[in-house]
């Protein structure tokens, strides 16, 4: 419908601003009841420019970011009379991004100072996955235009999307110090505090927001992330319980609840979540996380056919979004071990940093990683952090940015780099890192699992570094990441077949390192760490060159933060049930068998089949 079909009749235009007046005294105080408010003078002029930035106003607010960019874009479509910008705005909102971003690049090649086609083709590139060059448009839209809040929550928005969380929480305090109760702006903040691990005082803005916003359903559902964390697990329940009693169909904060690992869902939970994934206008995304939560509950149950065929339901919707690809990732081991002999090591035999705080856990996902992680940082001079995104972040701007490695020119680019440049990523590694080390122990914990398939550029820029492979049976893992919904990356994990490819790929390119390398990684295989905890803690501690400490025994007395699945199951001694729990799916589990090949039978100490 055209702006000028949805005019109101004009004995309506009154009642309209009387209502877009009211609406807007709303908006700090309950932007929820101004956003339903917003709807239903749209739903009596559907292209109310008034109405439509109304309503993104409200959904910002609330922290639904995309959903009020829509709104926002909409109303350029009503407000302004520029043709150019006019078919931008119609262009995003029907996703023809290409076609947006060409009339976007004319208009500024003309006018190159347009802010507002500035920032709308930075949305464009935030559509695209372009991250990079969104973050430097808003970067110009904000330098050319200061008091341009929109832009500037953009821009937080695209740092802390881009995991540059110290940035983003610099733009939201210019924001915060025009308006310091702004629960976007406080949602997001204590989000990127989260990603630095200052999860007390993101705890303290959830407080804070929800205080003055008790009915925002999703702040509630952060709110449980950041309690779930800090160990405050009962108080995680409750915030997820409040998420879902304002918005039931909310699938997230149900696989919430799941992901804890230690709540049984009762019958009238399960008959919620069912009557939801009824329904016809459920999203996709709510959709996905029903079916993993229900994957769960009926696990619980014993149930496995029904708990089976909802993790397969769930990993399908979920891998539909997704564009992961294994050829990708067997390509970049292919070059890698092309690239990594034993004589292009021996050619830059001390170069790189030579600082040895660095011990890097890597593997794959549900791997016994956390394990690991919470036996060393149990330990008075190791601190653990979390899963660190920077030397992904690193390898793919060595690779000129592309976002598969295998499409770029990494690993090849690293047979080019000269000491000087090696040493330099090294202390840009442990320059990113600093932040993130609150205690000021000398070593440190990157538990990034995909780190496995970088162990080329850690060794060439950080060679003292240790690095931990950790290793579980390949069924127990691969299925155990199957059930699992992880918030982001981690695409492998969504289909059968893909889990089996890529850990076959993991431990081809492991074994060529054991090869050129021999004994330069340490390797805990899980199994033997759940029935053999003492012997294996020694010989890990001893590989990290630190004494022993009984407390690393005591691993689940250590009370920091933990961000993983698995952060509620290291808080509890280690318990040996767990690693067979793949058995009671194992007649559907054939296509990640075949994928798997050979890698399933040589893995130590494996049963037979």
């Amino acid at each position: 419908m055209t702006a000028q079909a949805a005019q109101p009749p004009n004995e309506a235009v009154g009642t309209i601003e009387v209502a877009l007046a009211h609406a807007a005294r709303l908006l700090a105080q309950d932007p929820q009841l101004a956003q339903a408010q917003a709807e239903e003078i749209l739903k009596v002029a559907p292209e109310h420019p008034h109405a439509l930035r109304l309503l993104g106003a409200a959904l910002r607010r609330q922290g639904e970011t995309e959903a009020a960019e829509e709104a926002y874009l909409r109303s350029v479509k009503g407000s302004v009379k520029d043709p150019q910008m006019i078919a931008a705005a119609n262009a995003l909102v029907d996703n023809r991004l290409a076609y947006a971003e060409q009339i976007l690049r004319d208009r500024l090649k003309a006018q190159p100072t347009d802010v507002a086609a500035i920032r709308m083709l930075a949305e464009t590139g935030m559509r695209l996955g372009r991250y990079d060059d969104a973050e430097k448009l808003l970067s110009r839209c904000v330098e050319l235009a200061p008091g341009f809040t929109p832009a500037r929550h953009n821009y937080a928005t695209v740092l802390y999307r881009h995991n540059k969380p110290v940035e983003a929480i610099a733009q939201l305090d210019v924001l915060l110090a025009g308006d310091a109760h702004n629960p976007a702006y406080l949602n997001l903040k204590a989000a990127a505090l989260g990603r630095i691990g200052e999860y007390h005082e993101a705890i303290e803005l959830y407080d804070r927001v929800l205080k003055a916003h008790p009915r925002h359903p999703k702040t509630w559902m952060s709110y449980g992330h950041a309690l779930k964390t800090v160990g405050r697990q009962a108080d995680s329940v409750e915030a997820y319980r409040r998420s879902l009693a304002l918005a039931p169909h909310l699938g997230e904060a149900w696989w919430s609840l799941a992901n804890l690992k230690t709540v049984t869902f009762s019958a009238e939970d399960v008959a919620a979540m069912e009557a939801q994934l009824a329904r016809d206008d459920l999203a996709d995304e709510d959709r996905f996380h029903l079916h993993f939560a229900l994957g769960k509950a009926f696990e619980d149950q014993a149930r496995y056919e029904e708990s089976f065929r909802h993790y397969e339901e769930g990993n399908r919707l979920r891998k539909y979004e997704l564009s992961y690809e294994a050829d990708e990732t067997t390509t970049h081991v292919r070059r890698s071990k092309a690239l990594f002999t034993p004589e292009f090591f021996a050619a830059r035999a001390g170069q790189g940093s030579s600082a040895p705080d660095p011990i890097f856990v890597v593997g794959l996902p549900r791997s016994g990683s956390t394990l690991v992680e919470q036996i060393l940082s149990s330990h008075s001079q190791v601190e653990g952090t979390q899963e660190l995104p920077d030397i992904i972040a690193m390898a793919r701007r060595l690779g000129g940015g592309a976002k598969k490695s295998s499409a770029g020119r990494y690993p090849d680019v690293l047979a080019e780099l000269s000491p000087k440049e090696l040493y330099q990523l090294g202390e840009e590694y442990l320059s990113r890192a600093e932040v993130h080390r609150k205690l000021g122990r000398p070593f440190f914990i990157d538990k990034m699992p995909n780190n496995w398939a970088h162990l080329g550029l850690i060794l060439l820029a950080l060679p003292n570094a240790k690095i931990v492979d950790a290793r579980r049976h390949p069924l127990g893992c691969g299925f155990s990441g199957f059930k699992q919904h992880f918030a982001r990356g981690q695409g492998f994990t969504y289909d059968l077949t893909d889990i089996g490819r890529y850990y076959a790929d993991y431990v081809e390119l492991m074994a060529h390192f054991d090869a050129i390398l021999p004994g330069r990684v340490h390797r805990v295989i899980y199994e033997q760490m759940v029935s053999n905890p003492e012997a294996e803690t020694r010989r890990l501690l001893d590989y990290c060159g630190l004494p022993f400490e009984e407390a690393c025994l005591r691993f689940y007395e250590n009370d920091r933060a933990v961000r993983t699945a698995s952060s509620e199951q290291v808080r509890k001694p280690i318990f040996t049930d767990a690693a067979d729990h793949w058995r009671n799916y194992d007649m559907w589990l054939g296509p990640l068998k075949a994928a798997l090949g050979p890698v399933l039978h040589a893995y130590p100490e494996a049963p037979a089949y």
